[in-house]
């Protein structure tokens, strides 16, 4: 399994703007930029995003719609959630949480960002190889 070939939507081009946020390779197509803003992300095995949370002071926050491979998510203090095609994921804003692909498979996932009062994202630290060492 390759990047182009995940789903119908295009893998990108690498995630260069974002690199500094990720453990791992991701590339991003941006399928949208105006009225809602969706981007289509692709990690490759091992890779996640580090802990964020997508703030708004009304509105805000970020739906995840996966389309291909499998991954997880997990909000701060609470267990990680595998994710596999046709799952989603509503994420309000305020929520500290982090998102990627499973150590042994390529993931895939339309991020829909909701429209939102002053929204803006908050990059926090990496997810440790130990914890993410425990998932499955």
């Amino acid at each position: 399994m390759n990047a182009e070939n995940l789903s119908v939507f295009p893998a990108g081009k690498p995630n260069d703007a974002y690199a500094e946020y990720f453990t791992g390779q991701s590339y991003l197509a941006m399928l949208s930029t105006e009225q809602v803003v969706i981007g289509n992300v692709t990690f490759v095995p091992g890779c996640r995003n580090h802990w964020h949370i997508h703030h708004a002071d009304k509105g805000g926050g970020q739906i995840l719609l996966v389309t291909a491979g499998r991954g997880y998510y997990q909000e701060w203090g609470k267990e990680a959630r595998e994710l596999k095609p046709g799952d989603a994921v509503a994420i309000p804003a305020g929520v500290k949480h982090w998102h990627g692909a499973a150590p042994d498979s390529w993931f895939q996932h339309l991020a829909v960002e909701v429209p939102g009062e002053h929204c803006r994202n908050e990059w926090c630290e990496p997810v440790t190889g130990e914890d993410y060492g425990k998932l499955g």
